[in-house]
This record gives C-alpha cells, sequence and structure tokens, in this order.
C-alpha cells in the first residue's frame, strides 16, 4: 500500500466537517485523484485525504463532495466525522 500525505482539517466558517469512507482509494494516486477532485469542486476548502483509513474529510458542502469523489471515479459512503 502507498504511503498518503495526511492533513489535519478544522471546522471552519465554509461549514461543518463531513468525512467518507471511500474504500476504493488503494493508492496515492488515488489519493491525489480524490483530493485534487474535492479542491475543485470546493475551491479554498480544507480536504483531509487519509489512505490507510480510506476516509476524506472535507469542511464544506457533502453533496457537492460527494458528487467529486464519485465524478472522479470512486465511491463515498458518509461516516460521522
Amino acid at each position: 500500500m502507498c504511503d498518503a500525505d495526511d492533513y489535519e482539517v478544522k471546522e471552519t466558517a465554509s461549514g461543518a466537517l463531513v468525512s467518507f469512507a471511500v474504500a476504493d482509494m488503494t493508492c496515492s494516486h488515488c489519493v491525489g485523484t480524490v483530493r485534487a477532485a474535492v479542491e475543485r469542486a470546493l475551491p479554498g476548502t480544507p480536504v483531509e485525504v487519509n489512505l490507510a483509513a480510506h476516509r476524506v474529510t472535507v469542511a464544506g458542502d457533502a453533496a457537492t463532495a460527494a458528487a467529486a469523489i464519485r465524478a472522479a471515479g470512486y465511491t463515498p459512503e458518509l461516516v460521522d466525522a
């Protein structure tokens, strides 16, 4: 398994933290693809991608983030942050 870059995300004015389990995110390329998709959909919003936990956490609109992850070819499942 590839190593992922993990970044701390704090709740911001843009919204509460939402987390997704993304079981089909399996390597560092996946991490980059998912991060880029969410950052394009929610510009300026902090995004944390944890490959080992298969989790994506974002401060922002859950529906927009989930749609971006799906459009990138992955399967997000909303979980408690």
